[in-house]
């Protein structure tokens, strides 16, 4: 594996998520070792996100994740919960975002499901299998 620093990838990632884990697999399967940042422990600003989000060509309510997470209790499914209410929950409760976000020259994607980041890559891995045993096919 090389780090690429002329092709520096980044991932935002829960490591109790599967899409997440096969991310960083796959990212790793193409030769690439990214940097790493485990978003529960590191936090989020309210501006880190609202950048991503846009760089990504989403709004920051695509980037709300609703399975497992409080936003049902936190009352922000509701279509009127404008920008700010959702990144300053996002910003309190870092379980709210969605993942894995990855962060390459390629651009920003929200990559749901996992084989998404291939697009943000230079290179890709030969064959992947994720962790269900599903095979990702590359050609």
């Amino acid at each position: 594996m090389t780090d690429a620093p002329d092709f520096p990838v980044t991932i935002f990632h829960n490591p109790a998520c599967g899409t997440s884990r096969n991310v960083v697999a796959m990212v790793q399967a193409a030769g690439y070792a990214p940097t790493i940042v485990e978003y529960l422990q590191a936090g989020w600003t309210a501006d880190q996100l609202r950048d991503l989000a846009a760089q990504a060509g989403l709004a920051v309510r695509d980037l709300l994740r609703e399975k497992g997470a409080p936003a049902a209790e936190l009352g922000l499914l509701d279509d009127g919960v404008g920008e700010d209410r959702l990144l300053e929950a996002m910003v309190a409760h870092p379980i709210l975002v969605n993942r894995p976000l990855v962060v390459t020259p390629k651009g920003v994607g929200l990559c749901r499901p996992s084989e998404t980041v291939l697009a943000l890559l230079d290179r890709k891995p030969e064959s992947f299998t994720k962790e269900d045993g599903e095979v990702v096919m590359l050609g």
